[in-house]
């Protein structure tokens, strides 16, 4: 069921994505009129937070949690086109209904803003207008850069552009320093990473076991995720540099 949520940090500047969401460039007087309009909302795993072509009356930014994006065809088929991560927004201003079915992947916490004031508010307060234009570009890039993954990187590859798309975004959230090791909890069960790469789960399973035994990535359990060198991922990816995918 979904409810609305409190949580500890309801003050913006305490808010672990305060400086990657949209309103990252916010000043004082514009988180003030960001709190008359914000609440929280939670979501269960596998709970739907949004049904492809259901009107929308809010929009907001993933406070913690992970979301995929899915598309259904005509004949039932279903494929998932994306991934929403910790200060990812929902929701598209000017845009009435939801071109996907955004499901919530694990507990997820979102900082919810009511649709038509903060439409209102994005024409009074440059600030906002601005970060989600920056926010949208970066989208844009991310999909280009997805479409290498899955058109031309080997299934190793894949596997380890996954991997650093959402360590990289852990470490940006501030929760580990750049020299140390970076330490997550896969979000995606191996069965949603063949789906979502375009590979069997035998082949996702092998190649994740082929990285441990390089010790590219070391695992406890299943879900936890060790990156000892970044670096050493992000060659493995075939690619040293973030490509615009997380700027």
């Amino acid at each position: 069921m979904t409810q609305i949520f409190k949580i500890d940090h309801t003050n913006c500047e305490d808010c672990p994505i305060r400086h990657r969401a949209v309103c990252a460039n916010c000043d004082v007087h514009e988180l003030e009129l960001l709190e008359g309009i914000k609440y929280y909302r939670s979501f269960e795993a596998g709970q739907t937070i949004i049904w492809s072509g259901d009107q929308m009356n809010f929009v907001g930014s993933v406070v913690s949690g992970i979301a995929s994006l899915t598309q259904t065809m005509e004949d039932g088929r279903t494929q998932m086109v994306g991934l929403l991560l910790p200060s990812d927004f929902v929701g598209r201003p000017g845009r009435d209904s939801a071109p996907y079915d955004v499901v919530a992947t694990t507990d997820i916490v979102m900082c919810c803003f009511r649709k038509k004031p903060f439409e209102e508010l994005m024409g009074a307060t440059p600030h906002i207008a601005h970060r989600l234009l920056q926010m949208t570009l970066d989208e844009l890039d991310a999909a280009r850069e997805w479409m290498l993954v899955l058109g031309r990187k080997t299934a190793r590859e894949k596997i380890a552009s996954l991997l650093s798309i959402i360590a990289r975004r852990d470490a940006s959230i501030g929760q580990n320093g750049s020299s140390s090791p970076i330490v997550f909890d896969l979000p995606l069960t191996r069965e949603a990473m063949a789906d979502y790469l375009g590979l069997t789960l035998e082949t996702v399973s092998r190649q994740i076991s082929a990285l441990k035994k390089d010790e590219i990535i070391l695992l406890e359990g299943k879900r936890r995720v060790s990156v000892p060198d970044m670096g050493r991922l992000m060659e493995e990816a075939g690619d040293d540099s973030d490509g615009g995918y997380l700027v």
